[in-house]
């Protein structure tokens, strides 16, 4: 009795909590604070109309752009070696390679620039040719590729942040062949607005934290700002809530200080946790300083980020450091603390080290060494982007797209359902009403997650009818071949739901397997079709077999019925 009443409570608790999750779709629950479920379903773009983008990416400018700052690197340290070397110019012959042409005034000028280069860059470059007045070197392949991947992802970044600031539900932005980037935008309108925002450079600072504001007293002026303009980061875009918080602050805080916000270290996004600044707006050092931000290690193997800075930028870091030693430095950008090291000693030489500490997770560290450096990068050296190709799916079509496939589902379902009753009778009841807690269940999950419903990712919830169906079928059949042995109802339901249980896993491991593969290994639609497959996997073992198992247990066990019409003339002992 315990184990039935423990099935029955958790069978209630799986159907109310899918109800919650579904009602901001049928209810604006944004203004009850208090109500669990906050989020509404998504579409994408073949159902709601939006946006499609595709933007060629400059690999070639930037590339050639690299491979001339390492060239002046090169000249500036051929000349403060120990064995200084002359060198005359340096030009750029091939900037899709990066390959650098060094020109020098004698062959043993050329001789020892290609011992320095090869004992110092040898990991970065090659030599390719030489004479008695040149020397010819390129990036190695690995370097080559590593780069140009980078300089994808580092756009990639930098396009999501613009595109976050339009509230965007669930955009797709990815990379196609080698150097394009896809970009769909769901429910956008506003073409030439967004068009603009994408290939906006991304503002990169160099900020001090104010040391004169107490943290705790910050986070209190702000808890009281948003409980006074009843608002918070949640109800308003990010950049609204920042712009809002200063507003407010205004009088609260010094001059020349403004309030940005950073990521917590264990939240998944800024707004899910976040960590308030207080940040000087009087540094002037910004990402047009910066040379370079890559990814280095320290004396333990510990992951740390390199920065290089230019001339002027090294002059003035240098000051900034000196004058706030023992101070935080916050790496904002657009607004967004990505971190906020502290300065131990004066930075003279323009080359800096951001520390992530020792006691961390190393994989966590390095992936957020990664997300720095691309960061920086992203806001000091972004890709020019041009426009390929650009469609306006409209919202008649995606009206008529969704409408298509709303009366494919509904029919199809009726089908589903006048065959289990017209077949199973009684039965068929209890295995189409566990099919309503089934769907319902998958709408729930997906609006949980913050999943986007696509045209393919509906195909996957018709196939969830179609094995959450065959699971009753195989329950059905089994409890008709023991009543036809001439077992009790009660003994006949215990072993008909016992025995089909192993065809039932069988089917739906194989069919988990194959969406998980579906899922790791493809992107776009056929991502979205396997993520509502393995829902539908979830959600058929809860409806039609764990609550359809609980329907039957109540109706014979709790209420006593001795019958239910099955499609076959029974009796009952």
């Amino acid at each position: 009795m315990e184990n039935y009443r423990w099935r029955v409570t958790a069978s209630l608790l799986g159907v109310l909590t899918a109800v919650i999750l579904l009602t901001p779709n049928a209810f604006d629950t944004s203004k009850i604070s208090w109500w669990p479920a906050q989020k509404k379903l998504n579409y994408g773009l073949d159902i709601q109309g939006g946006l499609h983008l595709v933007m060629g990416v400059d690999i070639n400018g930037v590339m050639t752009e690299t491979a001339s700052r390492l060239a002046n690197s090169i000249k500036k340290e051929l000349s403060t070696a120990k064995e200084p070397v002359q060198m005359i110019d340096f030009k750029i012959t091939n900037g899709d390679k990066g390959e650098i042409t060094f020109d020098f005034p004698t062959a043993l000028d050329v001789d020892k620039a290609e011992k320095f280069i090869s004992d110092k860059h040898g990991v970065v470059l090659q030599v390719l040719n030489k004479t008695d007045k040149t020397l010819v070197v390129r990036y190695l392949e690995n370097q080559l590729h590593e780069t140009k991947a980078k300089v994808i992802a580092q756009s990639i970044e930098t396009i999501r942040n613009r595109i976050d600031e339009f509230g965007v539900a669930e955009p797709s932005i990815s990379q196609q062949g080698d150097n394009r980037i896809l970009v769909q935008l769901p429910g956008m309108t506003d073409a030439e607005n967004a068009k603009k925002l994408i290939n906006t450079t991304a503002k990169l600072d160099f900020m001090i934290v104010n040391k004169d504001v107490n943290p705790v007293e910050l986070q209190k002026w702000i808890q009281d700002a948003e409980k006074a303009g009843n608002y918070s980061m949640k109800t308003l875009k990010f950049s609204e809530y920042t712009q809002k918080i200063n507003e407010d602050l205004k009088t609260k805080v010094p001059e020349k200080t403004v309030v940005y916000f950073g990521k917590n270290q264990n939240a998944t996004n800024i707004t899910a946790g976040s960590i308030a600044y207080a940040l000087r707006t009087d540094t002037d050092l910004g990402g047009s300083s910066l040379d370079d931000a890559a990814i280095n290690f320290g004396q333990f193997g510990e992951p740390e980020v390199a920065l290089s800075f230019n001339a002027l930028g090294a002059a003035k870091f240098s000051e900034i450091t000196g004058n706030n030693i023992g101070n935080q430095m916050a790496i904002v950008l657009d607004k967004v603390v990505y971190s906020a090291p502290n300065i131990q000693t004066r930075i003279g030489n323009g080359q800096a080290r951001i520390t992530l500490g020792q006691s961390r997770d190393r994989e966590a560290s390095m992936a957020e060494a990664k997300m720095i450096s691309m960061a920086l990068k992203a806001g000091s050296l972004p890709a020019s982007l041009e426009q390929l190709e650009e469609r306006r799916v409209g919202p008649t079509l995606g009206a008529d797209s969704i409408r298509n496939a709303q009366m494919g589902a509904y029919v199809g379902s009726l089908l589903v359902v006048l065959f289990m009753l017209i077949y199973y009778r009684a039965m068929g009841i209890v295995a189409s009403v566990s099919l309503g807690v089934n769907i319902l269940s998958v709408f729930g999950l997906l609006t949980a997650i913050g999943a986007t419903l696509t045209l393919p990712g509906i195909a996957g919830i018709a196939l969830t009818v179609g094995f959450a169906v065959d699971a009753n079928v195989l329950i059905q059949e089994r409890i008709k071949e023991e009543l036809l042995k001439g077992a009790s109802w009660k003994s006949a339901i215990k072993e008909g739901y016992h025995r089909a249980m192993s065809a039932i896993l069988d089917s739906n491991i194989t069919v988990a397997a194959t969406g998980i593969i579906l899922l790791y290994f493809g992107t776009g639609p056929v991502k979205g079709f396997a993520v509502t497959l393995l829902i539908g996997i979830v959600t058929t073992l809860f409806g039609n077999v764990f609550v359809s198992k609980v329907i039957v247990d109540t109706l014979i066990f709790k209420w006593n019925v001795k019958h239910l019409s099955i499609g076959l003339p029974t009796k009952t002992n």
